[in-house]
């Protein structure tokens, strides 16, 4: 059965799309009847995203669709400004776009190496600051802002730094923000996944026993569409007290 919220003809701008739960999002934001401005790293997965998006939404020129990495402010930048042209508007954002490091389950602190750790902070955190900051340049009054932390945001992981510093950071981030603009009524929050079916949980999962570790902790994987339906309601107006807080989604793992 369709559950309904309040989002319809809210324009909304989500990274990450190209795939997981930023694809589930979109996929229930069209259907719910919002305008989106969706973007991925990923060309190809990004193309074939946007046409089972537009296919749910009442007329594909609701739909904008920019390959978009993250990492680079120019291209973060004149996506937003692209978005706003098009629609003349922005009310929401939902920054998915992550990474996880190659040696996630397998490098302990002392063994990290540079590369994969700038590489996680580049996008995980710089990444959430470049469309953050773009997005609350351009948000309306009652706006919202939702933020990709983890699980591993809340508590830590061994073998698991750079993606578990990160997704901390990401909290931090948005919680001083949430502070900085209540003042125009924009709320800022984070949502915490667990395990949840998707190409970075295989990913993540498939490194040395890394499924036995999350398996004895949780009641069965998540899925993108449950961590959409959360992101939906913190987007709609029945969820507009709400700033400044990490929305847990793990099947009681954490508690």
């Amino acid at each position: 059965m369709p559950v309904d919220f309040d989002v319809k003809g809210k324009v909304i701008a989500i990274t990450g799309a190209g795939s997981g739960i930023g694809f589930a999002t979109a996929r229930l934001l069209a259907e719910q009847g919002c305008l989106l401005s969706i973007c991925d790293v990923n060309g190809t997965a990004l193309a074939e995203c946007t046409k089972e998006i537009a296919a749910l939404s009442s007329s594909p020129l609701n739909i904008l669709s920019t390959v978009v990495d993250v990492r680079k402010v120019s291209d973060v930048d004149s996506w937003i400004d692209a978005t706003v042209a098009k629609f003349g508007k922005l009310d929401g954002g939902i920054n998915m776009a992550g990474v996880i490091p190659k040696v996630i389950n397998i490098e302990r602190v002392e063994d990290l190496n540079d590369e994969d750790w700038n590489f996680v902070i580049d996008v995980n955190l710089n990444g959430v600051m470049h469309c953050m900051r773009a997005q609350l340049r351009n948000m309306n009054i009652g706006g919202s802002i939702i933020n990709a932390a983890s699980i591993c945001g809340v508590i830590g992981f061994p073998k698991n730094a750079a993606y578990t510093a990160t997704k901390h950071a990401v909290i931090g981030l948005s919680r001083t923000a949430a502070k900085e603009v209540g003042d125009r009524e924009i709320r800022v929050n984070c949502i915490a996944p667990g395990l949840i079916e998707g190409p970075m949980q295989q990913k993540s999962v498939a490194t040395r026993g890394g499924e036995q570790v999350w398996k004895c902790h949780i009641m069965r994987r998540g899925t993108p569409f449950e961590v959409g339906s959360l992101i939906t309601w913190l987007l709609c107006d029945q969820s507009k007290y709400i700033s400044g807080t990490v929305q847990i989604i793990d099947g009681a793992w954490a508690c």
